[in-house]
């Protein structure tokens, strides 16, 4: 190591003050020392630095990645959908063809139920062949004669709804006096279904409404009853597993 140089001068008459100077080379070494330094640090930043952006990127691809897949998965689902949306419009407008030939198919067969051609001229009347008219209804009495003919009170309403109508629901005294007044093909005092069942402790029509005149039908409403007809003897509670003849009605052709 060289020693330090010094310097003596004389200040106003006073002593000589020693200055003493660093070697040239002894500098260069400390500025050397501390660039060294000065880099050190910068390339420890700069590392940090890297990995911080190492670490950034990998999350990034990660993200990438599964919102990649997330859109494939999408976009897999979104073809199905629109595969489905255009096989139910195909069968929607299947549909609306098939509804739209019944009804011209059903109009055409109202036309010729109710005003079929004689001498090739129509004449019209409120009720088809086979059905009886009174007041604003057609009925069908089903006068089944064996038990093997006869139908529970189920299996009569199915009958009907093939006839396109219901098991009859009456709406007046009038209307159930004719049905409970009369009898059809010398049947006697046989019964006939009617449109009446109970139904969650309630009398009620198929069509849904209450018995009102609770005096039509005697004794407390029990599940598992359904209403006949008996010929002058009115309104009859029975269990619907039992089986009888019936009788159908829907309205009236208005002329």
């Amino acid at each position: 190591m060289r020693k330090k140089s010094c310097l003596c001068q004389n200040i106003y008459g006073l002593n000589c003050i020693s200055i003493c100077l660093a070697p040239a080379e002894f500098l260069s070494d400390k500025k050397s020392n501390s660039r060294c330094r000065h880099y050190q640090q910068l390339a420890c930043c700069l590392g940090t630095l890297c990995i911080i952006l190492v670490l950034v990127i990998t999350v990034l691809e990660k993200n990438v990645t599964n919102l990649t897949a997330e859109n494939q998965n999408l976009t897999g689902k979104n073809e199905e959908l629109e595969a489905e949306k255009k096989n139910l419009t195909d069968q929607i407008q299947n549909m609306t063809t098939s509804w739209n030939e019944l009804n011209v198919s059903r109009a055409q067969w109202s036309i010729d139920v109710y005003c079929p051609k004689i001498n090739n001229n129509r004449m019209c009347v409120v009720c088809q062949a086979g059905w009886d008219s009174f007041q604003s209804g057609c009925y069908a009495i089903n006068d089944a004669q064996t038990s093997e003919q006869q139908k529970t009170w189920e299996g009569a309403q199915d009958d009907c709804i093939g006839k396109i109508s219901d098991l009859a629901v009456l709406n007046n005294e009038t209307e159930k006096s004719y049905i409970s007044g009369n009898s059809w093909w010398n049947s006697g005092n046989s019964a006939y279904w009617i449109g009446l069942r109970v139904k969650d402790g309630n009398w009620k029509w198929v069509d849904g409404r209450n018995l009102t005149n609770s005096a039509w039908i005697p004794g407390s409403p029990s599940d598992g009853q359904c209403a006949i007809s008996v010929r002058s003897q009115g309104f009859k509670s029975v269990s619907c597993t039992a089986k009888n003849r019936w009788i159908c009605k829907k309205k009236a052709l208005t002329l």
